[in-house]
């Protein structure tokens, strides 16, 4: 495996990888911690936990059993998706938005009944948008960070031992060790930003999805579909390396931008609804 031999770990890429693990764990929680603190007798635990387990469910368990069948298995079906950029960009952004969205309006409408307030949908958002970066984003980096931190003792048959890479899965493992040398501050930064990006969308979402089980407002559901579908069109460009990732970030911050103002509209609407009576 004469490939690693040749890799070298950035001078930055293991102290830019222990801040990123950091601020991964920090994002969510300190947006749980300022919301539960300022809030406290509007807000329960149980919005939080539920936002967990429904992104879960519907992103990590169903949504993924279809990826299986649709991206991963071969088989007719995902040959033509693999093979046409618009069937996969289309199929991709389709299943984000719908598992995800009719997962929190499911949840929404038929688990969470009591308590419904506002400010509960704010921490079901964050309990979402928090799980997916606990759970899939910082595994990730830890990942990344265990890498570099093997690799830049300069020992590759000690590190290639650690990691478990043989000969049969050193291509499969190759981009995650090339990804890792390559960690730097920049790139500290744009993930970070885009989580933030991310987790303000899922709270954003979240709001939109609950004013229309609130207020029987059926648009709201499609409306949120959409926007989901949307801001993941450039990331799945980006996948098939049709733009790039400074175009994503532009994009991210666009859409972060329409659905948090939509929100804040909402938001809004549902303060002046319970005030007359008219919310529940």
């Amino acid at each position: 495996m004469s490939t690693f031999e040749n890799i070298v770990i950035g001078k930055s890429s293991v102290p830019s990888l222990i801040i990123t693990v950091i601020l991964m764990i920090a994002i969510p929680v300190i947006f749980f911690l300022y919301w539960r603190k300022r809030h406290k007798q509007q807000t329960k635990i149980s919005w939080l936990i539920a936002g967990a387990v429904g992104f879960l469910v519907s992103a990590r368990v169903l949504e993924l059993g279809i990826h299986y069948f649709c991206i991963l298995a071969d088989n007719p079906v995902s040959r033509f998706i693999n093979g046409n950029t618009a069937a996969f960009v289309l199929y991709g952004i389709t299943m984000a938005g719908v598992f995800e969205e009719c997962g929190r309006c499911v949840i929404l409408k038929y688990v969470m009944k009591k308590n419904r307030t506002r400010e509960n949908a704010i921490l079901y958002g964050i309990g979402h948008g928090g799980i997916e970066i606990l759970a899939v984003i910082l595994p990730a980096m830890i990942t990344y960070l265990a890498v570099a931190v093997l690799f830049s003792r300069g020992d590759t048959e000690n590190a290639l031992r650690a990691l478990n890479i043989t000969e049969e899965t050193a291509a499969a493992a190759l981009p995650s060790v090339q990804a890792a040398a390559a960690f730097d501050y920049a790139m500290m930064a744009m993930n970070v930003i885009e989580r933030l990006f991310a987790l303000l969308l899922h709270i954003g979402l979240t709001v939109i999805v609950y004013y229309g089980v609130i207020n029987a407002k059926k648009a709201c559901l499609p409306m949120a579909i959409l926007l989901h579908m949307l801001m993941d069109t450039f990331p799945a460009l980006y996948q098939r390396g049709l733009v790039p990732l400074w175009a994503v970030e532009v994009w991210a911050a666009v859409w972060t931008v329409v659905v948090v103002f939509i929100a804040v509209k909402l938001y809004g609407k549902m303060e002046l609804s319970s005030q007359t009576g008219n919310v529940f």
